[in-house]
């Protein structure tokens, strides 16, 4: 974990490449970090924590650079954002008592991820084989209810549940923090107006556009790879949820226990959303791993794989689960894939993951700010 001489440091240089780049303005149309970094002659601690999560780190600035390494100045924008950005995910972590104590970097974070996952995979694992007969866990299991013959209905909906609750709240106080660290609002700004700027540019992902071209995703070459691989995540996730919200009106409002069968829509909504998953994780994971080095920062790559790896498994032994629910490996699958996604969301709030809903804040943050310069 940094000390308070690391964080200074990378503020100091953060602070110092947002100052070069104020007054060079050559990259200005490339993404909203530079519209918003010329309306500020000084960039104060709050605007750091602003401007580096509004950043996307398509990193076209980079290549674009005409005062990149090997220049004197030695400027490497995205990569002294990512460093600032990983910062304020420790800095307003919650509860606060955690701040400053959690690794969000290097091994010391995939620890953590590891052995919170593996906690989570053994709270199912263990109970089901001290309890449930093993002709039952082993054996094939099909019809209406298959799955809560293995692990009751109100054990799955109240640990899930109950750790699900204890995620949104810590992101809620999360995020509420990082608002109020990014300063001010900008007064007398509607904010529905502001509100559907924001969703739009975190819908489409537009400024992973690199102004247009694309990202740089390995190379000075332009792609859209990138932008598409994190719609198929995103999308995939939220496809997955609608799947679930959908099973539980199955399940509470028409009687109709799982397993559902394979042309309804729970069912159809989950595979397309786990196919998503599988898709963008992989593609991401690639994506880092083959990246140009010189404007990453690297102590960030292991975490960042890491929850990949984590929502890929995820996804994985979903479409497992469904491929063989009905034979006798639906049993152990189906416990591996309940403990993998209670870790997941055991991790929300104190992994990457929590770069999405602070990513979005600084959206409409900035969309705020358009409105109000008209």
């Amino acid at each position: 974990m940094p000390c308070a001489d690391d964080t200074q440091r990378i503020a100091a240089e953060a602070r110092r490449a947002l100052d070069i780049c104020n007054a060079c303005q050559f990259c200005d149309g490339y993404c909203a970090v530079f519209p918003a970094l010329k309306s500020r002659r000084l960039v104060s601690a709050e605007d750091l924590t602003f401007l580096s999560n509004l950043c996307h780190n398509c990193r076209s600035c980079h290549h674009a650079c005409q005062y990149a390494p090997p220049h004197a100045f030695d400027l490497n924008l995205p990569k002294s954002l990512s460093l600032v950005r990983q910062q304020s995910y420790r800095d307003h972590v919650w509860p606060p008592l955690l701040r400053g104590r959690l690794p969000h970097a290097g091994w010391p974070a995939v620890a953590v991820m590891a052995a919170v996952v593996l906690s989570a995979v053994a709270l199912v694992v263990v109970p089901a084989l001290l309890w449930v007969p093993p002709e039952t866990l082993f054996g094939r299991q099909s019809g209406p209810g298959a799955f809560y013959r293995l692990v009751p209905w109100r054990v799955i909906a109240g640990v899930a549940g109950g750790v699900m609750l204890w995620s949104l709240l810590a992101i809620g106080f999360s995020v509420a923090s990082f608002w109020r660290g990014m300063g001010p609002a900008p007064a007398g700004v509607p904010l529905l107006p502001a509100l559907r700027d924001a969703l739009s540019d975190a819908a489409t992902l537009r400024n992973l556009g690199g102004g247009g071209a694309g990202c740089n995703d390995r190379d000075e070459g332009f792609s859209q790879a990138r932008r598409r691989f994190h719609h198929a995540l995103f999308y995939g996730v939220m496809l997955c949820f609608a799947s679930t919200s959908m099973a539980t009106v199955y399940d509470h409002l028409l009687g109709w226990p799982a397993p559902y069968p394979l042309t309804s829509l729970p069912v159809l909504l989950g595979s397309l959303g786990g196919v998503g998953m599988v898709i963008g994780t992989a593609g991401l994971a690639s994506l880092k791993l083959r990246a140009d080095p010189a404007p990453v920062a690297a102590s960030l790559t292991g975490a960042d794989c890491a929850l990949l790896a984590l929502l890929f498994l995820v996804a994985a032994s979903g479409l497992g689960l469904l491929a063989l629910r009905e034979t006798a490996a639906m049993g152990p699958l189906l416990l591996v894939h309940l403990g993998l996604v209670l870790g997941w969301f055991a991790t929300l709030p104190y992994s990457k993951s929590l770069h999405a809903p602070f990513r979005f804040a600084a959206l409409l943050r900035a969309a705020m700010e358009r409105r109000g310069r008209g």
